[in-house]
């Protein structure tokens, strides 16, 4: 039985998710985003619904194959880009050490606000729904900004 059988309204919301990500992230960076998370994740499933998107849409393979090893790969990737994938890392591996400072502060200096909260829904939906656009990164409250 498919997951959208088992719990049609969580599926029903993730699509609405995934509709709102293609709107509010560049195609490019979401692809990137989505296969990084999925490498991360080990997700063999997921890397090869991704990155076939992600061809199809244009993304060169060559990039793809260095989003494992992106920050050797340096090169590869614009600085929003970079700053795109060590959010991905953080927010996935959120579990582990949360998001530092340090990457948080690189994001909001390559991306707008909106779009950094963007970001974060995107690299962790699955595994914070409901949350706040902040709350994956455990970067919620306005105590926070202070």
């Amino acid at each position: 039985m498919s997951w959208a059988e088992l719990a049609p309204g969580g599926y029903a919301a993730m699509a609405q998710l995934e509709k709102y990500g293609r709107a509010h992230v560049e195609p490019i960076v979401l692809h990137l985003i989505k296969v990084r998370a999925s490498v991360l994740n080990g997700c063999a499933f997921c890397i090869d619904m991704h990155t076939t998107e992600a061809l199809a849409d244009g993304e060169q393979a060559r990039r793809l194959f260095a989003v494992a090893a992106w920050r050797e790969a340096e090169s590869f990737f614009t600085a929003k880009e970079r700053a795109a994938l060590a959010l991905t890392d953080a927010v996935t591996k959120v579990s582990e050490h949360g998001v530092p400072d340090d990457v948080w502060n690189e994001a909001v200096k390559e991306w707008s606000e909106e779009e950094v909260a963007n970001l974060n829904k995107i690299s962790g939906p699955e595994f914070y729904p409901g949350s706040t656009p902040r709350e994956p990164s455990g970067r919620s409250g306005p105590d926070r900004a202070a």
